[in-house]
């Protein structure tokens, strides 16, 4: 999910930021020779052979509990069928794979809101899991981001509470691997595998239709946040959705910033913003107050895609702060009504 919690959390509080156990298929059962017997041609007794009629259906194995192993080493026992998740900032998978959790992750002004329709009855947790708040909620699983998250001794608390799993900072980077991780977890790989292979093709056809409105014209995804500018990789998020799966031209400011030192979101000055050549710009605007000014300034209305008139603006609730299947649905749809006329 979206990193810049992780690293930008301490100073804004603000949401910037499953592999698979087996798959189990139920298989009919009975009436093959028949079925053979009718395709030869041969006569086919009324009466159902004894075989056809005493053969058990193959049922699904129950789940049982398994030991595994976390991104910190962890030996985590997860119970067999975990009831009460708790997951946060991890929401975007528990509700792709059809799980809803016993608390949602939250900020002193916000939650992920591209998740509240299927959130609207669960309550807030904070993001910093105040034990006592994480104790009222009686999870049976845990489920950890960041290793970052469970520093100072706080995973041993946690794990005292509910046996709990860190996903872990490098899995988390490729949404569907810690889709299919978690999937795992939870008994639901193959809601997690029909969740990657869904969003994979409707990705696919959004890319077919964008070839052909804007060809290769580029666009810069930027973040407006208390009077400052961000813009967007392509490894994470909106980024990743919008240059990687659905083959948009990167802008020249990205390209730009060296490989190494690139993060999720890139603090980028008003007046490098003035360099941008970008077709067009998708504007996620959280600063509806001092920002305003900045969208009024010279610089700001000289950038070529914003004289164009092609400045695709996005609420700070949407889902493109965000990573994983869900997200990355909503960004598609959002990118298609901006770009396919």
């Amino acid at each position: 999910m979206f990193s810049f919690k992780k690293k930008k959390l301490g100073s804004m509080k603000l949401a910037i930021c499953g592999l698979m156990v087996m798959v189990l298929f139920l298989s009919a059962c009975g009436n093959n020779n028949a079925g053979n017997s009718a395709n030869s041609g041969a006569e086919v007794s009324a009466a159902p052979t004894a075989e056809a009629t005493t053969a058990p259906a193959e049922t699904k194995a129950p789940a049982v509990e398994k030991t595994v192993t976390d991104s910190m080493g962890h030996k985590v026992i997860i119970p067999a069928n975990p009831q009460r998740v708790l997951g946060s900032y991890l929401e975007d998978y528990l509700v792709t794979l059809g799980v809803t959790p016993v608390a949602q992750w939250s900020v002193p002004n916000g939650i992920q809101d591209y998740l509240a329709a299927d959130l609207k009855d669960v309550p807030k947790i904070s993001y910093d899991l105040p034990l006592e708040a994480v104790t009222s909620f009686t999870p049976d699983l845990i489920l950890i981001q960041s290793e970052s998250e469970v520093q100072n001794g706080l995973y041993d608390q946690l794990n005292k509470i509910a046996p709990t799993y860190v996903v872990g900072d490098a899995l988390s980077k490729d949404w569907r691997k810690a889709l299919l991780t978690i999937g795992e977890i939870l008994n639901k790989t193959p809601e997690a595998e029909q969740a990657i292979k869904d969003y994979d093709q409707k990705a696919a056809d959004a890319k077919e239709k964008l070839s052909g409105a804007i060809g290769k014209e580029s666009a810069a995804i930027l973040w407006l946040v208390q009077k400052n500018f961000y813009i967007v990789d392509e490894t994470r998020s909106s980024g990743a959705v919008l240059y990687t799966d659905l083959g948009v031209t990167l802008p020249n400011l990205v390209t730009e910033i060296p490989e190494g030192t690139r993060a999720t979101w890139n603090p980028i000055s008003l007046e490098k913003l003035a360099e941008l050549t970008a077709d067009h710009i998708f504007l996620v605007n959280s600063d509806k107050t001092e920002g305003a000014a900045i969208l009024d300034s010279a610089i700001w209305k000289g950038i070529p895609a914003v004289k164009a008139g092609n400045v695709h603006e996005l609420s700070s609730t949407s889902s493109w702060l965000y990573s994983g299947a869900t997200a990355g649905s909503q960004t598609i749809d959002d990118v298609l009504a901006s770009l396919v006329k």
